[in-house]
């Protein structure tokens, strides 16, 4: 029987897989993702590092300090709404950037209340509220009213977020929600909350709130500001 040397490798067993190397981008994608799955009180610079297979010192070669990872995440979020063109349907455009906000948002559960508590001025919010402040203005708002039209309409869209977000009941609870609150509002002190209430015990309607609603009052009062702006110059 002949012998052969072994060749020192393993049959089958390829070259190891390179590991990407380290980069701002690869961390902040990892903290981004960890935060998902696991909420932003799990982040740490330690928690990030073993999510990452490397020690936490390595980690200040990319990033500064926990406060930049957050506002780094906080860009890399903002990168993903789609922002508005500026020139053609600005109010078409607007509100499909309300609206991918809002999903955008809904998919980062923790992002919406970073968003509002810090200074955002990374490359990714600059263009975004530079598009947004373009588009308004090509359209004919002057950039004092589309400063104000922007603000109002994303503190709709964090607002609604935020409270559908944290709101107590799941859309199939409201109807039993409803029955069991019914004996704390009798009729003859609450005929409005208990009208409603019967509405939505009866399935006549559903209670839950539209965010396109809110969405589309907005948009329509701006756009007769618009008119009243340029009927008055």
């Amino acid at each position: 029987m002949s012998s052969k040397k072994s060749s020192g490798r393993k049959a089958g067993r390829g070259k190891p897989a390179r590991r990407e190397p380290l980069s701002r981008e690869r961390v902040l994608r990892a903290a981004v993702e960890l935060a998902d799955e696991e909420g932003l009180a799990a982040l740490s610079m330690r928690r990030l590092a073993q999510a990452l297979g490397v020690e936490a010192m390595s980690l200040y070669n990319h990033v500064e300090s926990k406060d930049d990872v957050l506002d780094g995440m906080v860009d890399l979020v903002v990168g993903e709404i789609e922002a508005p063109e500026v020139g053609g349907d600005w109010k078409a455009a607007i509100r499909r950037r309300a609206v991918s906000a809002h999903a955008v948002l809904l998919r980062h559960r923790w992002a919406p209340q970073l968003v509002v508590s810090r200074l955002n001025i990374g490359p990714a919010m600059r263009r975004y509220v530079d598009a947004t402040l373009g588009c308004l203005h090509a359209a004919g708002f002057s950039y004092a009213l589309a400063d104000r039209a922007w603000n109002a309409i994303d503190s709709h869209i964090y607002g609604f977020t935020l409270q559908e977000l944290n709101f107590p009941l799941a859309p199939g609870e409201y109807a039993a929600a409803a029955q069991q609150f019914l004996p704390l509002i009798p009729p003859e002190q609450y005929p409005h909350m208990h009208a409603l209430s019967q509405l939505v015990i009866a399935g006549k309607h559903d209670g839950l709130q539209d965010f396109t609603f809110g969405l589309d009052l907005l948009l329509d009062g701006l756009e007769r500001l618009l008119g009243e702006q340029g009927a008055a110059a």
